[in-house]
């Protein structure tokens, strides 16, 4: 018996099996070869087709059957990209591109949102300013696309797009409610009040059920195209930071998890409802989250971070592969010889109140740095970022002392690594396991074919601890201070 895990990114689309009698993947696919596209008509815009995440997820279940009977598949669990906007008709087609996560076009209209429901209010009912979520990027939709708008029978994030599409039945997640600022935690239940502001009819708003428990089943269109039987339960749905802290076993008050793919994101939990008075780290609902057992994630995402390592690679190092590469970095000192790189080139980061900066290279000198120095500095100046979005973390009471992460993504380079736990005086534990993955357990607990989170997570080992040392500690320090100051006068010019 498999649960099935399927992970809708932005640059990639991953669907996975899990085999339930022992915990190991029994099957996985990555679509498509290169990244998906993004389209920016605009500077700072981003977008993308829902029916490309659809095809490739029904590209990825097509291939994992050449080898795995899709009839043993006993549940679905979905994680995606959060705070994306699907606008679909009355006949459930999508009206338009999605507004996906990295888009920054509603920054202002958020920024009005919080002047006129007042900022107390908000960080005391939403926990967040309405900022750049996806009622905000609905209410630009209203704004400046009003026949859609007015033909937008429901809207929803990009995970439940793909539950409907497997079972036709339309539903979203307190979790999902909450990444929307569309979650009223003072009053735990559907913060209406944001709604009507933005004039957004109720009926438009998608049924909000537990992350965890049956939410839909597949319907006989899902049968028929994708071999998995009719009635099977969807019965987990986390959007991709909530389900990383998930698949990595972080469900408890304190604990911390961190993720470098596209984006780098830390994410901590806590049982107390906390609020950034700048909203530069946001609140949502955790997976596990019950009035009786409240558990909120306290999420730091910093936009360009993958992005820029990949960017970095192609422009100077196209030929090499990142072994490769992490090994020329190495033969750079730490601090990169006085190059500086700000890592904040994919639209507003809301760690900088939704600023957007660009990214930033300095301090070269022609005569003595190459292109391992480039290499170098950008991983660093990730970590910088890292550094900088925990210490604002740390404000709101949140002290890491230990990162749990999966080993894959930035978090495969052993520099990365050790600059990171350097910078942060955190030990970093890393396990083997991915957002697909964690779908598929989550899926499995949702279903109650495991029983308790332990019989879940018995599988999860970790296969690597990263303790952080005094080597490079000063130098990195310094570098630090010389990054910093880089992004405050950016910031302030």
């Amino acid at each position: 018996m498999k649960t099935l895990g399927i992970d809708i990114g932005s640059s990639s689309v991953k669907v996975s099996l899990l085999e339930l009698s022992n915990g190991e993947c029994a099957g996985s696919v990555t679509l498509p070869d290169r990244e998906m596209p993004i389209d920016a008509p605009h500077p700072g815009w981003a977008e993308q087709d829902p029916q490309m995440w659809w095809k490739y997820v029904c590209q990825g279940i097509h291939t994992l059957a050449k080898q795995h009977s899709m009839k043993e598949i006993a549940a679905i669990g979905i994680t995606y990209q959060m705070h994306g906007l699907v606008c679909l008709d009355k006949q459930g087609e999508p009206l338009r591109k999605s507004i996906i996560w990295c888009d920054s076009r509603a920054v202002g209209i958020g920024i009005e949102a919080l002047e006129t429901l007042g900022h107390e209010h908000c960080l005391t009912h939403t926990l967040n300013s309405p900022g750049n979520f996806t009622a905000s990027k609905l209410a630009w939709v209203k704004r400046n696309e009003p026949e859609i708008f007015a033909r937008t029978d429901k809207f929803m994030l990009p995970g439940d797009y793909i539950a409907y599409r497997l079972s036709g039945e339309i539903c979203t997640t307190h979790s999902g409610l909450s990444e929307q600022i569309l979650w009223d935690f003072a009053e735990n239940h559907r913060a209406d009040f944001v709604a009507e502001y933005f004039g957004i009819a109720p009926e438009s708003i998608p049924q909000d059920l537990p992350s965890i428990g049956i939410q839909s089943r597949t319907n006989a269109a899902t049968e028929a195209l994708l071999g998995i039987p009719t009635g099977t339960p969807i019965s987990y749905r986390a959007g991709d930071q909530p389900n990383n802290a998930f698949s990595l076993n972080v469900m408890e008050s304190g604990e911390i998890a961190a993720t470098g793919g596209t984006s780098g994101v830390v994410y901590g939990v806590t049982d107390t409802p906390k609020a950034d008075p700048l909203s530069r780290v946001n609140t949502f609902l955790h997976v596990n989250h019950r009035a009786e057992a409240p558990r909120y994630g306290i999420l730091l995402c910093i936009n360009g971070v993958g992005i820029l390592n990949a960017w970095t690679r192609r422009m100077v190092a196209s030929d090499m592969d990142y072994d490769q590469i992490n090994a020329l970095c190495e033969r750079v000192p730490a601090g990169s010889e006085g190059v500086v790189m700000l890592p904040f080139g994919n639209g507003a980061e809301r760690m900088l109140e939704n600023r957007y900066t660009g990214t930033t290279l300095s301090g070269i000198d022609l005569n003595r740095h190459t292109k391992a120095h480039l290499l170098r500095a950008a991983q660093e100046g990730i970590a910088f970022a890292f550094r900088y979005g925990i210490d604002i973390m740390r404000e709101v009471g949140l002290d890491p002392k230990v990162i749990r992460a999966g080993k894959a993504n930035l978090f495969l380079s052993p520099l990365f690594r050790r600059t990171l736990a350097a910078l942060t005086e955190a030990r970093i534990e890393l396990y083997n396991t991915d957002g697909a993955l964690g779908a598929a357990r989550g899926a499995a607990l949702g279903a109650e074919l495991y029983h308790s989170r332990e019989e879940a997570f018995a599988s999860l080992r970790r296969l690597e601890t990263v303790e952080p040392t005094a080597a490079d500690r000063d130098v990195l320090e310094k570098s630090y201070v010389a990054w910093e100051q880089e992004l405050k006068s950016r910031l302030n010019s």
